[in-house]
């Protein structure tokens, strides 16, 4: 009876354990596309337009011109930035190439996708994707690794005949991203995202006597406004608490079975106290 109420209690904990991971998976809501979108782009990384992930963001330009959009992302997550550039009418074969770069403007590879093609003579469209790899909160100053904070897509032509180069285009983007969860976890985390201005944003916190006239030129030096929607590192829960959690629970059940196994049924009455 004891075996029955430690396994239901043992379940019961695994469930609770299991509830606030199974919350933590399940993709953030994102914003509407519709709700503040830009429908425009940058032209450097220090004009990027700020999109939020889910949100589409369209453009027009020019076949030859840098168009520049940034997001954030945060540890554990693996971005899906996708686009789509609508081409003129008429054309000859172009080259597009969509790039994606980190808070330290260090060129990201990309798991799978797309990221260079081709649109042939005459094609209404071209589609580019870049799945990256996922966000770790913490790495060696020497790798490469993606890291929190701003990431900066980068779309223009590569490749177009002379009589393409300035002809009307639009475009458009979109950033969605996958929970990885415990798998990408690692020990340790940065002591701020990599977002630009986060540095100064910092001090001007710290710092009281600042006149009025330094608060507002630091103010101005923050180039960046956007974070996750539930703030930087904010992915602290991992199922990996769910599976040591369970790992635990399981190593106490087994101790406990093992336990009345061999304890045996106790002393037979027909035995004496001291014998």
């Amino acid at each position: 009876m004891s075996i029955t109420r430690v396994l239901s209690a043992a379940l019961l904990v695994v469930g609770l354990a299991a509830g606030p991971a199974a919350a933590d998976s399940s993709p953030s809501p994102s914003a509407s596309q519709d709700s503040g979108a830009p429908t425009q782009a940058g032209t450097s990384f220090r004009t990027a337009a700020e999109i939020d992930q889910g949100q589409q963001a369209t453009a027009s330009g020019s076949t030859g011109d840098y168009l520049y959009w940034s997001f954030p992302a945060d540890a554990g997550q693996r971005p899906d930035v996708r686009a789509t550039v609508k081409l003129p009418d008429s054309h000859a074969g172009q080259t597009w190439q969509l790039d994606v770069y980190d808070g330290l403007r260090r060129r990201q590879a990309c798991q799978y996708g797309a990221q260079t093609r081709t649109a042939a003579q005459g094609a209404a469209s071209v589609e580019l994707a870049c799945v990256m790899r996922t966000v770790r909160a913490w790495s060696e100053p020497w790798a490469d690794d993606p890291l929190p904070g701003t990431y900066y897509i980068r779309l223009t032509v590569v490749d177009l005949t002379s009589a393409d180069l300035g002809q009307p285009v639009s475009a458009e983007v979109k950033v969605d991203s996958k929970d990885i969860g415990g798998s990408a976890a690692v020990d340790g985390s940065l002591a701020e995202p990599l977002v630009p201005g986060i540095a100064v944003k910092s001090s001007s916190g710290d710092s009281s006597s600042a006149s009025d006239d330094s608060s507002s030129s630091t103010r101005s030096a923050v180039l960046s406004s956007i974070e996750p929607d539930d703030g930087w590192s904010s992915g602290w829960w991992s199922d990996r608490w769910v599976w040591t959690g369970i790992g635990g629970v399981l190593a106490a059940l087994a101790g406990i079975g093992g336990y009345a196994l061999t304890r045996g049924s106790g002393r037979p009455r027909s035995v004496p106290p001291g014998m």
